[in-house]
């Protein structure tokens, strides 16, 4: 709760590691009362005019009960993550222990801190920007070094710059065609419309490229799904244990082995791919457990981003495969196609039984053959190239559907430019702009959205 002052009243308190067994526990502490707090807690030494950025080890104790020996580390506000003064307390990894040191400090006054809680002080007290905020929890979900990349620059500021230089251009234009108004009876223009006409052009650009990134951005954040199909004894199966090298589902010469699908996660240059080894599909079954299985196979070939369909080549004639192709393209799914146990055919004859399809990677996943191909034809048609750690991404939804209304707003005032409409309603539309910028940065939010997205931290950050 803020004071009339606009500090916070409360001093929070939270786990920041990690919960459950350890070599070490820290505790944060954040808050004008967290000195206070931890000072009384202290008996070791006199914390209060201790400097900022200094650590202090001693033992934690309230009134005759010893809690554990800690080290103390002192961050004085400003210069902390919360802008606050910041206690962080690091005790020995015992969830017993951690407990306890949560109890006291609430004892003394401290409160358990909600998710996101340290986040949106610092967020709210102007040490970050709501985009480096959010990136903060990018960065701790990350799980590539893709993601973790992209979470950095944002954290740096990246997005932030980017968005800021718009936002100082609009509002300079804006400002010259306020003045207009204020002359309006003098027939006077402070605006070149010209040189604003080669600003929205850029603006306009920016904005596309951040809306094309965000494609590049889904699959960073959340990965890639490959549905690998195709019918009984292709070679499903013995692909996905070969794309991963190791024995991960069941192979054997017996049709309809893989009744359920079998998911696994690839990391392919730091994208994840998550391999889904699907059913047989085959239009004639009396088996009711395959059945289940091929339906699961086709909701999941559905939903894929990535559809890979593996063929024996002894199997399949090329007509055949160009039906299969055109029904599968049916569905918008990315498609690669796998002409699988080239061991057993003769290459040069494969690709002029299938000459006229289009590119199919003739492979042995038996013997390993053909599978770095493979891979590559994953990553390029989810990619097509290696992320950049000083390039914008966008991995957020919320900042793609502002960056929409941006989008909207800018072509609104190229329109009015080329119409020659007045200066007030062009500054409605600038206004308008703004607003979407502001949106996204969080200079223009309610407590509700902020709310929502700082409930999605975890405690402790």
């Amino acid at each position: 709760m803020l004071n009339k002052l606009g500090g916070w009243e409360d001093t929070i308190v939270a786990l920041a590691t990690p919960p459950g067994i350890g070599a070490i526990g820290v505790i944060r502490v954040s808050g004008n009362r967290a000195f206070d707090i931890i000072n009384s807690l202290f008996p070791s030494k006199d914390l209060s005019g201790k400097a900022s950025h200094t650590i202090h080890v001693g033992v934690l104790k309230e009134n005759d009960n010893l809690i554990d020996e800690v080290v103390v580390a002192l961050f004085k506000g400003p210069k902390s993550y919360t802008a606050e003064d910041v206690v962080e307390i690091s005790c020995h990894g015992s969830p017993y222990v951690q407990q306890q040191v949560l109890q006291v400090c609430v004892n003394k006054g401290a409160r358990i801190a909600k998710p996101g809680e340290f986040t949106q002080r610092a967020f709210l007290n102007g040490k970050l920007d709501l985009t480096q905020a959010e990136a903060v929890a990018d960065l701790i979900a990350s799980n590539t070094s893709a993601s973790q990349k992209t979470a950095l620059y944002n954290i740096r500021g990246g997005f932030s710059a980017v968005l800021k230089a718009l936002r100082e251009q609009l509002i300079s234009f804006s400002a010259l065609l306020e003045l207009e108004l204020d002359f309006s009876q003098e027939d006077v223009e402070f605006a070149d419309r010209k040189k604003f006409y080669q600003i929205i052009q850029s603006a306009q650009t920016t904005t596309a490229q951040l809306l094309q990134s965000f494609q590049l951005g889904n699959v960073i954040k959340n990965g890639v799904s490959v549905a690998i199909i195709g019918k009984p004894n292709a070679g499903k199966s013995t692909l996905l244990n070969t794309l991963l090298n190791e024995n991960r589902a069941i192979v054997s010469e017996i049709a309809g082995t893989t009744r359920d699908t079998i998911e696994e996660v690839l990391n392919i240059n730091g994208i994840l791919f998550r391999l889904i080894d699907t059913a047989g599909i085959r239009e004639h079954s009396t088996d009711s457990i395959e059945l289940v299985g091929i339906e699961r196979s086709l909701e999941k070939m559905k939903s894929a981003d990535i559809v890979l369909y593996i063929f024996d080549v002894n199997e399949i004639t090329k007509e055949e495969l160009q039906e299969i192709t055109i029904k599968l393209k049916e569905n918008n799914n990315k498609l690669i196609l796998v002409g699988n146990k080239e061991d057993t055919f003769n290459n040069e004859e494969a690709v002029k039984k299938f000459n006229g399809i289009d590119t199919i990677h003739f492979i042995s996943a038996k013997n390993n053959s053909g599978i770095e191909a493979i891979k590559i034809s994953l990553f390029t048609s989810a990619v097509n190239e290696q992320p950049s750690s000083e390039n914008v991404i966008i991995t957020n939804a919320r900042h793609h559907a502002a960056l929409q209304q941006v989008k909207i707003s800018l072509n609104d005032i190229e329109l009015g430019l080329d119409n020659e409409v007045p200066g007030d309603l062009l500054a409605l539309d600038i206004r308008r702009c703004l607003h979407y910028i502001s949106e996204i940065t969080g200079d223009i939010s309610n407590e509700d959205v902020l709310d929502f997205i700082f409930s999605k931290f975890c405690i402790g950050k």
